[in-house]
């Protein structure tokens, strides 16, 4: 396992993005509240088009509008009422952040949609996903990574003692490596990117970033080497999906970090959230049987929520957030 300075703090507890409501002043409050050492900007979805993971990362996008089309989102002829929804729900939580955060000076983590998943949700204006269009799926790459260079530039603006961590998130990745996302009509597939392609894809949206940017996939076959060698410095991880350890192990022994979704995101029957002990035992058995130093767990690991939060009721969040938090520094003790 190689030594290297992490872009978190030791103990760290984050979450990895949505949240219930549609309060932006209350979401932000409860994360800055309750997880002060890595915060991320919430996301509510339940605001609408425009606040949903794809509606609010096409917001981004440079010289490639977009619009609602039967409730999906699609390639526009021009900026419209949608795109300017999008955008001005993006800047409302950045103004709240501004407002609520000014003098932050640790690391904050945002979100968006990776280039696959975008790919592979967005459609063509002639109809079809865009994952039909090599052409167009470098175009869209292109556009998300100086788009997404223009966000963290905004975030440091508001932010400028904060350090910015960016997480892409591609659930769809193995089902786009795989071949395996359907037409519209859902007689067929598309055909499979390339992994080659796909790594190139992810990669120059990281390096045009221009900050360390973690990959969350909440699949079970998360192609971890594609994210290492795309030059992510970490990847988040649902743990009640990891089926193979080796894999897994050889990334971290490479040197990827593991942003470890320890925590469901809905209660299980007559349950509560888990306690911070449950979830750092659950953190530190994975660990152990992965046969690596506990010296290295706090600092190359941060505690998380298995995924979103935003079909969870807002007491199950908070006791979750905390959960994380008090495990983080329950591994920072050993």
């Amino acid at each position: 396992m190689s030594d290297r300075d992490w872009p978190w703090p030791v103990g760290a507890a984050t979450g990895i993005g949505s949240l219930p409501g549609t309060d932006i002043a209350e979401a932000q409050r409860i994360v800055l509240g309750e997880l002060a050492a890595l915060p991320h900007l919430p996301e509510l979805p339940a605001r609408g088009p425009g606040a949903d993971l794809i509606g609010r990362t096409a917001g981004l996008l440079v010289e490639l509008p977009v619009e609602l089309y039967a409730a999906r989102w699609r390639v526009a002829p021009r900026p419209g009422k949608d795109l300017r929804r999008a955008r001005d729900l993006m800047e409302r939580d950045l103004d709240q952040l501004a407002e609520q955060a000014e003098e932050y000076a640790g690391t904050i983590k945002i979100q968006a949609s990776g280039p696959l998943t975008l790919a592979a949700s967005l459609e063509l204006p002639i109809g079809g996903r865009m994952l039909r269009d090599p052409g167009a799926v470098r175009d869209l790459a292109g556009s998300l990574a100086e788009g997404l260079r223009g966000h963290v530039e905004a975030v440091t603006r508001r932010l400028p003692r904060a350090s910015v961590l960016l997480q892409l998130d591609e659930p769809s990745l193995p089902t786009v490596l795989a071949g395996r996302v359907p037409t519209e009509s859902g007689l067929g597939t598309y055909r499979a990117v390339e992994s080659e392609t796909a790594r190139a894809l992810l990669h120059g949206v990281i390096e045009a970033a221009g900050v360390p940017t973690v990959v969350h996939c909440c699949a079970s076959d998360v192609p971890l080497e594609l994210i290492r060698s795309a030059g992510a410095v970490g990847v988040a991880l649902d743990l009640s999906r990891v089926t193979e350890l080796d894999p897994l192990g050889e990334a971290l022994d490479a040197g990827l970090g593991l942003l470890a979704g320890a925590v469901p995101t809905s209660p299980p029957p007559a349950a509560g959230a888990p306690t911070s002990a449950q979830v750092a035992d659950r953190v530190r058995g994975l660990w152990d049987r992965l046969g690596f130093p506990r010296a290295q767990l706090a600092e190359q690991v941060v505690v998380t929520p298995a995924c979103g939060l935003a079909g969870a009721t807002p007491a199950y969040v908070r006791a979750v957030l905390a959960a994380c938090r008090d495990a983080g520094r329950r591994l920072a003790e050993v």
